[in-house]
């Protein structure tokens, strides 16, 4: 396993099919690829510029994400999302992102990553999962 430094990248493509149009997502009539799309792809760019480097029982979460959607991509259309680590704080990692499809940039930002242990997310996860359904079971006792 190496050590995450500046500089690092990552890539990640993609062809846009119907399931990533913002149509399908509720922007009627839109049939070019979604702006929620467009920011996964650009998450997991980030996340396999570094994947090699992540530590065994750690995963990376996404803490935030700050792009410009440029340019519309239309249905078939391949789109390669570029990663490039600018900055590590500790756990966390800042991100220069951007998109490409055939013919321009499409879209540019940055995404901040936060290293976390496994277990310790799992068991936030989990915590929640109880207290609501301790909230669900007394709503219906006392409902």
């Amino acid at each position: 396993m190496s050590e995450m430094r500046v500089g690092m990248k990552g890539v990640k493509e993609m062809v846009v099919g119907p399931q990533d149009l913002a149509s399908v997502l509720g922007n009627i009539g839109a049939d070019a690829l979604s702006t929620h799309r467009v920011v996964l792809l650009m998450e997991q760019a980030s996340r396999n510029a570094i994947e090699k480097c992540v530590p065994g029982k750690s995963m990376t979460v996404g803490t935030m994400i700050n792009i410009r959607h440029l340019a519309a991509t239309p249905l078939g259309s391949t789109v390669r999302a570029e990663a490039y680590l600018k900055r590590v704080d500790g756990r966390r990692m800042l991100f220069d992102v951007t998109a490409y499809d055939e013919f321009e940039k499409i879209a540019e930002g940055e995404n901040e990553h936060l290293l976390v242990s496994v277990d310790g997310f799992l068991d936030r996860i989990r915590e929640k999962i109880r207290k609501a359904q301790s909230k669900v079971k007394g709503n219906f006792i006392h409902g």
